[in-house]
């Protein structure tokens, strides 16, 4: 598998090694001891799987505290454009966001630390996403940031989202600074 990195530190694109033949494919969708050595150690405590329709964006969330999560994306079918904010209070990258376009052609996997805003926004017909998470849903750990807050300006490929009630409602960034993850030093 090669990793290529992103402009926010420890988010990682994985590019895995496709096998094809007449068959179809295979490949390690994830190999614990392959991605610990590349800096993704797990453990992964809970897989999510969903589905949405064209134009759907959903979040900006993570979970912070005890139950902070990292999260292992990959589609299983369809496109997204999937996007990750650094929102670790005093971290050198603080607000800032990486987007890149995850597919089930391409097969190419994200991984977004902890303290870090996950959401994407889907750009097929359908898409189909699944995702590890180091640490099981904890309502009570839960933030939602607004997908549209100027102040990230995220370049969504997408003018008029689908939201869930719950994400149209979502505060800026700025309002969240009591509940954010503090950045610690490494850079992870």
């Amino acid at each position: 598998m090669r990793v290529v990195p992103t402009d926010l530190p420890g988010v990682v694109v994985i590019e895995p090694v496709v096998h094809r033949d007449a068959r179809g494919f295979f490949f390690e969708s994830y190999h614990l001891e392959k991605y610990r050595e590349v800096g993704i150690a797990g453990p992964f405590e809970q897989d999510n799987h969903s589905r949405s329709v064209r134009r759907t964006i959903r979040g900006l969330h993570l979970q912070a505290g005890r139950y902070a999560q990292g999260k292992l994306v990959c589609v299983i079918q369809g496109e997204i454009f999937d996007v990750a904010v650094d929102v670790r209070r005093g971290s050198p990258t603080f607000g800032r966001w990486v987007g890149m376009t995850l597919s089930a052609d391409s097969f190419r996997q994200c991984y977004i630390p902890s303290g870090f805003a996950h959401g994407f926004a889907v750009l097929s017909d359908i898409a189909e996403v699944e995702y590890k998470c180091t640490a099981p849903y904890d309502p009570a750990s839960e933030i939602g940031i607004a997908w549209n807050d100027p102040a990230l300006a995220i370049a969504w490929p997408i003018d008029t989202p689908i939201l869930s009630a719950r994400d149209e409602h979502h505060p800026p960034l700025a309002a969240l600074s009591g509940r954010l993850p503090v950045y610690d030093g490494t850079g992870l």
